[in-house]
Formats: structure tokens, sequence, C-alpha cells
């Protein structure tokens, strides 16, 4: 498929980045190749492969969930610039 500079233009536009003459030039080639790479891999046949989520097979990696204790208040809160009470203390933001 042959990337022209109005469809370089209109991806910009997307993205809401502003690209030079020169930049457009080098993305049209950057995007045929893409494409011409994509279409190599549309003629594998795909017929026989499962689909998949992983290449691996992982059902479940995390820790197991336990209840632990946590950081007494005073620890948590010792190199806070500004506390209240048990509570860390910032600037409002909104009136």
């Amino acid at each position: 498929m042959k990337i022209t500079a109005e469809m370089v233009d209109y991806i910009a536009h997307l993205a809401r980045i502003e690209l030079s003459d020169d930049d457009k030039l080098v993305f049209s080639g950057q995007l045929e190749s893409i494409l011409e790479y994509i279409d190599k891999l549309n003629e594998l046949d795909t017929s026989d492969v499962e689909p998949m989520v992983h290449t691996l097979d992982i059902s479940n990696v995390f820790r197991e969930d336990c209840v632990r204790p946590s950081l007494p208040p005073d620890a948590a809160l010792a190199n806070a610039p500004d506390r209240t009470a048990d509570s860390y203390k910032v600037p409002a933001i909104l009136d």
C-alpha cells in the first residue's frame, strides 16, 4: 500500500503532532514498511494455531494473598513534610 503525504498529515492530525516535510517523507516510508510486514504476516497459515493470551503456559504468577501487619501511622508518616493526626496534610487544590 502506498502511503501518501496526505495520509501522514491525517495521522499526524489524529496524533496532534506537527511534522516537517522531511519528517513526512521519513514516516511515509516507515509506515509503508510496517504495512508490508503486516501483509507478509497475513500470508501465514494460522488455521491450526489455537488462540492464546500469552505465549507461555502461565496461570497465575502472584503470591498468596495473606494478611500481614502494616506500618504503624507514626512510622508511615515519619518523613511527611506536614501531617494532621494520622494523615498527610496537603495543600488544598479546590476552592
